[in-house]
């Protein structure tokens, strides 16, 4: 199909139409379609079904996402991807690097999300080589709370490694915060996500991590994880060109509604809605859409342009990673008048 290209520095309204942007990028997938990095027993061909569905709706690149865990487990993770990397090279491609959110994060209620509390540790260099040696040097972002123990030190490591750390699941005073970005970090995690539901007026780490300008911030825009004025106020506050949207996929993303057994907070309950939640709970775990419906809340609810929602998934990302962007891109169909984004059958 003829495609027109999107111009990220545009702020004009788009007409319903074919249009290519710079490729796509998740920063945070935990599994998809059935498939889950995290399980018990991972397997390697899952990195291949994955990378193939998600192309299939955009995307490019994408960092498979591996939570808190047993020490034992967390290396055979990582292992999995390793091998299911090596196995298929079109899926090693699409891999931008692992990413470890945990275990180093906050062991408090509403901090930790779906965190298993009893697999939560300090951060400690030895298990951070041995998990890097786990995943053949592939971990590129590393989540975790500035606020516990030994963490500033193991910021300073990371990024001395040329780890991305990225400040997410915690409750870090302003100090802190500001110390951590002084060590190295460039991200939050998820903001507006992994913090209780009940907070300091002012102070809180929602605020706090607002207004650092050196911390760029990702954001889950599917419509479950933030409400609408959230969508709004943080393009506004963060930037548009620091503020990145990632899906957070967990295992049961398109699939049938029901009750999963999930390795993220075990039984969890999928809404006809979309809406993952742990089971007889109001409490997420983890979400169930991908970057396509980020991007078309971005729009719709977020009231940023078509161009600018793209960018937060693309030109952003290597903005914040400092790399030049690869010659990828993305090719989708945009119906104006629904909002809605849906894909040719070929890909860039």
């Amino acid at each position: 199909m003829s495609a027109t290209p999107i111009d990220v520095r545009s702020l004009a309204t788009f007409p319903s139409g074919n249009y290519t942007s710079p490729g796509w990028v998740d920063l945070q997938v935990n599994g998809f379609a059935g498939q889950d990095f995290n399980a018990r027993d991972p397997q390697p061909e899952s990195v291949s079904f994955v990378a193939r569905s998600l192309a299939a709706e955009g995307v490019r690149r994408f960092c498979p996402t591996i939570i808190t865990q047993s020490p034992s487990q967390m290396l055979r993770a990582l292992q999995s991807l390793v091998e299911g990397c090596l196995q298929d090279a079109e899926a090693r491609a699409m891999v931008l690097g692992f990413h470890l959110e945990g275990p180093w994060i906050s062991p408090l209620e509403g901090a930790r999300g779906a965190h298993p509390v009893e697999w939560i540790r300090e951060p400690q260099w030895d298990e951070f080589q041995r998990l890097q040696e786990a995943a053949n040097g592939l971990i590129r972002i590393v989540t975790l709370a500035p606020e516990v123990p030994g963490a500033l030190k193991m910021i300073e490591q990371l990024t001395t490694a040329g780890i991305l750390v990225s400040l997410g699941h915690h409750l870090a005073t302003s100090t802190q915060i500001k110390a951590a970005i002084s060590a190295g970090a460039r991200l939050c995690t998820h903001l507006g996500n992994g913090v209780p539901a009940l907070l300091p007026r002012h102070p809180n780490v929602i605020w706090d991590q607002l207004a650092e300008d050196p911390l760029y911030a990702s954001a889950i825009y599917d419509g479950h994880h933030l409400p609408e004025s959230v969508m709004q106020v943080l393009p506004r506050a963060k930037g548009l060109d620091r503020l990145i949207l990632v899906s957070d996929a967990a295992a049961p993303a398109r699939c049938q509604p029901g009750i999963y057994d999930a390795s993220i907070g075990g039984k969890v309950e999928l809404s006809p809605a979309g809406r993952l939640s742990l089971l007889g709970t109001p409490y997420l775990a983890g979400a169930a859409l991908g970057l396509k419906e980020g991007l078309e809340n971005a729009v719709r609810c977020g009231r940023v342009s078509l161009a600018n929602a793209c960018a937060m998934v693309s030109t952003n990302v290597w903005q914040l990673l400092g790399r030049p962007a690869p010659d990828l891109t993305t090719e989708f169909h945009w119906d104006a008048a629904a909002q809605r984004i849906s894909f040719p059958t070929h890909h860039s």
